[in-house]
């Protein structure tokens, strides 16, 4: 231990040292060149420089003193060379590090409103996830837009599809068709289970329990979709589909918001009944 610190105090010595060393160079340098300048400027004067060399003097002298110039400039190459490095690095701090904390300090991980579900985005996300994806709803209308998606994430990462419906004979269907009357559209949770049953049907034996489907009989609070640690975020409005509401994306699982959002995933999650996907109408019958 004590050789490592005086090898240590050795190279800080001798940083030290090579840049007093080079402090002291370079106040010469410039000394030299602010003296030079001047005897120059007085022998010219004085008419010196004719009588000393006729015709060669201050081509010589200019000649030095770019000479000493240049010599400044690649003395203080390396340091303008730190100085572009922190420079960047300071940019990326402010640009990545600071936005994302700022972005989780004042808005609890929202990254982004959408007028309605963004589709597209929502395929790019799964197709990048790795670990989980996950549904929250009452059914899903646009499971069928999604399937290829969900499958792949199956098949080509194994990655675990979670999918949360509410269950085809509780109440809350029964609201929810009242509440959506008005668009003469019905909540059709027996379409998405037999979207599910294909889906689950064309996956390879040994991958069928990566897809795994819940029902719940409670009310429903929020509409979710979530890939990894990205979670798109909606509400169920009266006269509207919840993916033709505003969803919240929210990156970051660690966020304010991602965490209370992942506990009523969790919550629902426990409390659903799990559907037997190879005959999926007949299992949601005999669900409570």
């Amino acid at each position: 231990m004590c050789m490592v610190l005086a090898n240590d105090n050795t190279s800080g010595a001798g940083v030290v040292m090579g840049n007093g060393f080079r402090y002291r160079a370079e106040r010469i340098s410039l000394g030299a060149m602010a003296t030079a300048g001047i005897l120059v400027l007085l022998a010219d004067v004085l008419g010196w420089l004719d009588r000393m060399a006729p015709g060669g003097t201050l081509p010589k002298i200019t000649l030095l003193i770019l000479s000493t110039v240049t010599l400044f400039l690649l003395m203080e190459f390396d340091r303008l060379k730190v100085l572009d490095s922190i420079s960047t690095q300071i940019s990326g701090l402010t640009l990545d590090g600071l936005t994302g904390e700022l972005r989780r300090q004042h808005y609890l991980g929202v990254t982004r409103v959408h007028p309605v579900f963004p589709t597209e985005e929502f395929k790019r996300l799964v197709g990048g996830a790795r670990r989980e994806v996950a549904i929250l709803q009452t059914w899903i209308p646009n499971l069928e837009g999604l399937e290829e998606e969900l499958e792949k994430a199956v098949t080509e990462r194994n990655v675990e599809v979670r999918i949360l419906l509410v269950h085809p004979k509780s109440d809350v269907v029964y609201l929810r068709d009242q509440a959506l009357r008005s668009t003469r559209r019905t909540v059709s949770v027996n379409a998405s289970l037999d979207i599910l049953h294909g889906m689950h049907g064309r996956l390879p034996a040994e991958l069928r329990s990566r897809l795994k489907v819940r029902v719940y009989n409670s009310l429903p609070s929020i509409s979710v979709y979530k890939a990894d640690e990205h979670y798109l975020v909606s509400s169920f409005l009266h006269g509207q589909l919840a993916i033709e509401s505003t969803q919240i994306e929210i990156d970051g699982g660690d966020s304010l918001m991602a965490l209370q959002v992942q506990k009523e995933l969790n919550i629902l999650w426990e409390i659903g009944s799990e559907v037997d996907l190879r005959d999926p109408m007949r299992s949601v019958d005999v669900i409570q």
